[in-house]
């Protein structure tokens, strides 16, 4: 619309007429409008019309940063605010460009890989890498094959599948190769790389056949991919850091792990009431038992038939006891024994894997706890069988190992119980003080909540949640791996005496009390690994997150309601 500060001689000519060929010469006033017209422009916004409100004015890919602050929801770029999507993010990228997560050694790569491994492949920043003289760029099939040998190790260690995936996208991402995709099962490992849109994928994979506990080999591996995402050491240093943790050997015997065995299972029979004689007698039959197992091995046997070889000498030592006058509790001896023998990382393994969304591996590990577990029932319940045959009425299936009440003793034994699963585990010297502590830390919070009447299954995820926030606290302190400080650690809480009084029901033909008891050992099992998982959880609160200034954190799962 014309503007009022214009004087007449300067306004445009608005009707037919002063359009036409008979113009008035320049310097002749115009003639005066008729009344009923009214000007207007075809750009004029009609009347009664509201105007929208101005959109974010263009920006320069010029512009410096310093012209950008934050504010309200999303980024702001002079007065005006800039759109967001219902995420929080921009809905296009602003003249400065999206910030960047920080890659550098502040916080732990597995915060910082987990992060960017559940950012959609879009929103990934690029790597940062600088270009050497000696390298042309990434050897792709060399890093992933990297990628997948300390992959390997994680998952055959007992790594969870979330972590073993954030690692493997670690090592590829460190190494330049920005567009990958890592892919972890229970015994299958795969990683897809693609250049670009218009390229061929490569992808590899690796299968994972053989599992062994050594959590000194990876404690080593966690070090290993700590240097590879921060330090940027590479890839001939890599593979000589790999080949060099491949090369070492175990740090205890394989007599000093019999002997480990001998002193857990004694530990746990003090833990449930057990005297010297009740000691000593559990310590004979589980070194008994392993070394049967460690035969049975060495036949080249699979290890349901190791765990049932296992768990027999135990139960034997136990019933030849209690048709003794020497008035033992056999049934100390045989919870003993049990307590070496629960797969109880595999189990929270699991359950881990599960509520983190990998529900293959989950699945997988879940049915592999089954079938170990009924390799134990098997054992001990052919021991048991015997036993109510030779003599009914002297394995009793009502003594209340609940009702032994002394602090001291079995505070003192959790913690012999804590160090012997960690020289079983293969773990490192400087974790075993560390993890002894937290597991009589997690009895000691057992003890005074099953004091205070409070439901065993609810105590006992409490106590796993300790373990599991003292555990990860730990892990992130030192940039390792939290198995070594959560493993040993749920020791105590083992449902030993559960599972006994279950089996040993079931070897006297008492169904209903058998089922109980088992429903209470499954209870109390699932309840340690949803203790520890939520404990892990918890830790995050403690724990600087990796973030950009307007970078998300760990992005969580949607609920699907079931569809």
């Amino acid at each position: 619309m014309a503007s009022d500060a214009e004087s007449p001689e300067d306004r445009k000519p608005q009707t037919d007429e002063a359009r036409s060929a008979f113009t008035p010469p320049l310097g002749m006033p115009y003639t005066p409008l008729p009344e009923d017209e009214h000007p207007t422009s075809e750009f004029a916004v009609p009347e009664g019309m509201r105007t929208e409100a101005p959109v974010e004015p263009e920006g320069s890919a010029f512009a410096p940063p310093g012209s950008s602050t934050s504010g309200g929801n999303g980024s702001t770029t002079g007065t005006h605010p800039l759109p967001t999507t219902p995420a929080g993010w921009p809905a296009f990228t602003p003249p400065h460009g999206i910030p960047a997560i920080s890659l550098t050694k502040d916080v732990p790569w597995q915060d910082r890989m987990r992060t960017m491994l559940r950012m959609p492949v879009t929103e990934r920043p690029a790597p940062e890498r600088s270009e050497r003289a000696d390298e042309a760029g990434p050897a792709v099939p060399r890093v992933l094959d990297l990628t997948l040998r300390i992959g390997e190790i994680l998952l055959a260690g007992g790594e969870g599948a979330e972590d073993v995936e954030a690692a493997m996208f670690g090592v590829a991402h460190a190494y330049g190769l920005e567009r990958v995709e890592p892919t972890v099962t229970f015994t299958l490992l795969s990683i897809s790389y693609q250049p670009s849109l218009v390229d061929d994928p490569v992808t590899a994979s690796r299968t994972v056949r053989r599992r062994g506990v050594d959590y000194t080999r990876l404690s080593a591996v966690f070090r290993l991919v700590d240097d590879i995402t921060s330090d940027g050491i590479t890839l001939e240093e890599a593979y000589r850091g790999l080949a060099e943790i491949r090369r070492n050997r175990h740090p205890f015997p394989s007599w000093a792990l019999t002997v480990a065995s001998g002193l857990l299972s004694g530990a746990a029979s003090m833990l449930v009431g057990g005297g010297l004689t009740v000691f000593i007698a559990a310590a004979i039959g589980s070194m008994l038992g392993d070394r049967l197992a460690w035969l049975a091995s060495g036949r080249g046997l699979p290890e349901f038939y190791q765990f049932v070889a296992a768990a027999m000498p135990p139960a034997a030592m136990g019933v030849a006891l209690s048709m003794t006058d020497t008035g033992v509790q056999a049934s100390a001896v045989i919870t003993g024994g049990l307590f070496a023998l629960i797969p109880g990382r595999a189990l929270v393994a699991g359950v881990q894997d599960g509520l983190t969304g990998y529900y293959i591996t989950a699945a997988a590990r879940l049915l592999e706890v089954g079938y170990l577990i009924v390799g134990i029932v098997i054992g001990v319940l052919g021991v048991l069988y015997l036993g109510v045959q030779l003599s009914a009425h002297t394995l009793n299936p009502e003594e209340a190992l609940g009702t032994y009440d002394e602090p001291v003793v079995q505070i003192i034994a959790s913690l012999l119980l804590a160090l012997a699963f960690c020289v079983l585990l293969q773990q490192e010297r400087h974790t075993v003080l560390f993890a002894t502590f937290n597991g009589g830390v997690a009895w000691v919070a057992y003890g005074v909540l099953v004091q205070a009447n409070v439901n065993p299954v609810v105590g006992t995820t409490i106590a796993a949640g300790l373990v599991g926030l003292f555990g990860q606290l730990l892990s992130r302190y030192r940039y390792a791996s939290a198995l070594p400080y959560v493993t040993a650690a749920i020791g105590p809480l083992l449902p030993g005496s559960a599972t006994y009084f279950a089996l040993l029901n079931f070897a006297q033909g008492n169904l209903n009390e058998g089922i109980s008891s088992l429903i209470k050992a499954v209870s109390l099992a699932l309840a340690i690994a949803v203790g520890v998982n939520l404990g892990g959880e918890v830790a995050r609160l403690f724990i600087r997150a990796p973030s950009g200034e307007d970078a998300a954190n760990r992005r969580a799962a949607k609920r699907t309601r079931g569809f």
